[in-house]
């Protein structure tokens, strides 16, 4: 049988396409490639132990609130605090607070269109 080996790749409509690969660019180092308008992340680049997860969750779920969205993106970063910082400096609204378990350290917050995004830091 033949199986799926990971993700291919997050695509999402947006308003403002340029605007939006901008404010990633700027606020967390997205190399954008002006042909597609998106960025692309190498696994050599990911730190030792990292993963891509895919988890459906119920429709009735509160977790990705306070978006209206159905879906929620989760990027691994180096440093969390700095992102976070970083992104509160850019007009992004953080929600909650940053919390860490056995996987490591988690954050969300919602960019410019409303997408909620979360960070996390691998222990």
């Amino acid at each position: 049988m033949g199986k799926v080996v990971g993700v291919g790749g997050i695509f999402f409509k947006s308003k403002k396409r340029d605007e939006l690969g901008r404010w990633y660019q700027d606020t967390l180092g997205f190399n954008i490639d002006p042909s597609y308008g998106g960025s692309h992340f190498s696994q050599e680049d990911a730190p030792k132990n990292a993963c891509t997860v895919w988890g459906p969750f119920k429709e009735d779920t509160d977790y990705f609130e306070p978006s209206k969205k159905e879906f929620m993106i989760n990027f691994i970063v180096d440093d969390i605090h700095q992102c976070l910082k970083q992104v509160q400096e850019a007009g992004g609204i953080l929600v909650g607070e940053p919390c860490e378990d056995e996987m490591g350290t988690f954050a969300w917050f919602l960019d410019p269109e409303g997408n909620k995004i979360e960070l996390w830091q691998l222990k």
